[in-house]
């Protein structure tokens, strides 16, 4: 199965709109959310075309392919307006053999992980900053952001298929991938 792992949205209509295309142009199967979909947030800019009430629609027009959990800026108040599932503050999925914890990472992450089993992958956003890190026991693995990258990194989303994760630019452009 291939999925496309996104986090921090943050709201922008334009980098929804173009996640949602990448969406389309990669034919994956479903589409993990990991956290701050619709509010920017009171330490971030606003992201460009800042517009939560577009950015809804655009989601829920997917929201039987979304799996998603709650990021530090989501709240009741946001899964009022989405017709998908956000408020669970991580997920476990069992994948080609693999032991994926995803969370938003703002409770648990890298420094902090919560408990793992030996060979699982740790999926967070929150830093918004793209990574791959191994662990004594597991694998960090980062997105990035959507819509307010850090550290120079590209506006972008991460690919899982089989046991490869690629993480592109939101034009599809290749960053790195890794095979477990």
């Amino acid at each position: 199965m291939k999925w496309m792992i996104a986090s921090d949205i943050h709201g922008s209509a334009y980098y929804c709109e173009k996640l949602i295309n990448a969406f389309e142009r990669e034919k994956a199967e479903r589409l993990l959310l990991l956290g701050d979909i619709l509010y920017h947030g009171p330490r971030n800019d606003l992201p460009l075309d800042y517009a939560p009430k577009k950015v809804m629609p655009m989601l829920n027009s997917l929201k039987d392919v979304i799996f998603a959990v709650r990021g530090n800026c989501d709240g009741e108040v946001d899964q009022m307006v989405l017709e998908f599932p956000i408020l669970a503050d991580y997920a476990v999925i069992c994948q080609n053999g693999l032991a994926i914890y995803a969370t938003h990472g703002h409770k648990y992450g890298e420094v902090n992980p919560p408990p793992m089993v030996k060979g699982s992958v740790l999926l967070c956003g929150h830093t918004h900053i793209p990574a791959f890190n191994e662990h004594d026991g597991f694998i960090y693995m980062n997105p990035g952001s959507v819509s307010i990258p850090k550290m120079d990194s590209a506006h972008g989303y991460m690919i899982m298929e089989d046991r490869t994760f690629i993480w592109k630019d939101l034009d599809g452009a290749v960053k790195s991938s890794h095979t477990i």
